[in-house]
This record gives structure tokens, sequence and C-alpha cells, in this order.
């Protein structure tokens, strides 16, 4: 029982013990912290001048209309694009590497991308990386321990696979049609 009376003897609470804002309730600065991103956070602007506030926002506004993003996409699909056609063809273009090796990296990280809407922009990107390379690796250790090593071979399967995340993204996500007694027939 003796140890029952040390871990509950009461000790007086030292000048700065009494003192803190804490017992009187208020928030210490990791419980204000928030996982929800729609939380409502401080903004961190505010001591930086209008003009400066203004500017950025001006330099920002494209890149939110999604301009220089379906720019880069577009311009990302028709690399794979000239990849894909250069690795069927057969063709002995010195493009035919650079383009054939972007279009195994990006074709399954961008249908893991799309599968993992959920994430965050750089939690998406490093998982979908790291995916792609993962399709890769298993794609080329199957078709050697088969046996059945081919450029055509390989870039079919990887685009098959990616083919398969897209559907099974897009089977996984609700359908957003009408509602079932809208009326419209």
């Amino acid at each position: 029982m003796a140890v029952l009376g040390v871990l509950t003897r009461r000790y007086r609470l030292r000048d700065i013990e009494a003192r803190h804002p804490a017992r009187r309730g208020a928030k210490t600065p990791m419980q204000t912290i928030s996982d929800n991103p729609s939380a409502p956070r401080p903004d961190r602007r505010s001591s930086r001048p209008p003009d400066v506030l203004d500017r950025n926002e001006r330099e920002a506004a494209p890149v939110a209309r999604g301009v220089p993003i379906a720019f880069l996409t577009g311009a990302a699909v028709a690399v794979a694009a000239v990849g894909a056609v250069l690795a069927f063809t057969g063709s002995d273009s010195p493009l035919r590497g650079p383009c054939t090796l972007f279009l195994l990296l990006a074709a399954p990280a961008g249908a893991l991308a799309v599968a993992l809407r959920e994430l965050e922009p750089l939690g998406r990107a490093v998982a979908a990386s790291a995916g792609a390379l993962a399709v890769d690796l298993l794609v080329a250790q199957g078709m050697l321990a088969l046996h059945a090593w081919s450029i055509r071979g390989g870039v079919t399967a990887v685009l098959a696979i990616s083919l398969l995340i897209l559907v099974a993204a897009g089977a996984r996500r609700p359908h957003r049609g009408r509602p079932a007694g809208s009326g419209v027939h």
C-alpha cells in the first residue's frame, strides 16, 4: 500500500504551473493542429504588404484555371504516344528509348494517380511514382522468368495493367448521374 501513497500524494503546484493557461482551459499549440483539410486555418499571409499579395495572386491565377496543367498533360500524353508508336513499330530512332521509358513510367503512374485521388498531391505523386516502378519491375521480372521478354510484350503488359488500374478506379467511383426519382425518362 505504500506504493499507492507515493503515486497519489498531492504536491503543491510550482508558481509557473499555477499560472499556466492550460489550467484555465486554454489549448496548447499542438491541440490547435487539425488533420481536417477543410478546417479553418489562420491566415499566415496577413503580415505581407497588400501589393505582394496581389502580385502573387495574379501570378498564381493561370495555374488555378488549369491552363499549364492541361498543357503539360497533353504534352505528356503526346510523348507517351510517340513512345508507344516507336516501340511497336521497332523504329531505330534515337527518340525510341527516352519516349518508351517515359511511356513505361508515365502510364502506370498516371493510372495510379487517378486511383489515389483521395491523397494529398505530394503523397499521391510519391505513391504513384513508386507504384509505377513496382509495376515495371514486376512485368520485367515476370517476363524474364517466363523467358518471354520483348520490348513490345513489355510495353503491352504495362499498358494493359495501367488500363486495368484505370478501369478499377472508375468502377470504384460512384456514378454522379441523375437521382433515381428525378422524373426525366
